[in-house]
């Protein structure tokens, strides 16, 4: 009997959530592809191309249980953490923040504000740049494409792949919700997973 209960503990260990990234200081989660720069951001995308990665910021805060719903169990997967740690630099933004971010348009603000100008309302939201952005431009006018939300690990792994293979610049109708949808067919079960 005791060894039927240790089993199945220890399948129920084995089945739950993968490693999720530890706590910052902030409340935030940190992952170790998640750079600790000075938030300029023209700094971040200069340093990002000189790497042969896309900048992404993450709008995360404090308690968001959609963030923690995505540090355990969608980054943690090996196939989403290795693409994006391969593929891009990532900037990690605190919704409710103090720490100064500098916009592409040379404005400087404290994150919360920078959330305000940006008009991110929830958590986690992320942008991604393109590997060019004018002087007079901000972020979100700047972005391909935005992510607002916990998604499965499926279509975070399609967005990331949509925005790397720069799918949003070609001419045809294979936006990204279809390009989703293709990639839902051609998995062998047509799981979102």
């Amino acid at each position: 009997m005791l060894r039927s209960i240790a089993k199945v503990l220890m399948v129920a260990a084995l089945a739950g959530p993968l490693a999720a990234a530890e706590l910052g200081d902030d409340g935030l989660h940190k992952t170790s592809w998640m750079r600790e720069t000075f938030k300029d951001l023209r700094e971040d995308l200069e340093e990002a191309n000189g790497e042969g990665k896309r900048l992404v910021l993450f709008f995360e805060q404090r308690g968001c249980i959609y963030c923690t719903k995505m540090h355990e169990e969608v980054f943690p997967r090996p196939e989403v953490s290795q693409y994006i740690e391969d593929n891009y630099f990532v900037v990690q933004l605190n919704l409710h923040g103090d720490v100064e971010v500098t916009d592409f348009d040379g404005e400087t603000l404290p994150e919360k504000d920078m959330a305000r100008k940006w008009r991110v309302l929830f958590t986690p939201t992320i942008l991604f740049l393109p590997e060019e952005v004018g002087e007079d431009t901000t972020a979100p006018e700047a972005a391909v494409a935005v992510m607002p939300g916990a998604f499965s690990a499926a279509t975070t792994l399609d967005m990331f792949t949509w925005v790397n293979e720069k799918r949003y610049a070609l001419d045809n109708e294979e936006d990204f919700q279809r390009y989703h949808a293709r990639r839902i067919q051609e998995r062998n079960n047509g799981s979102t997973d």
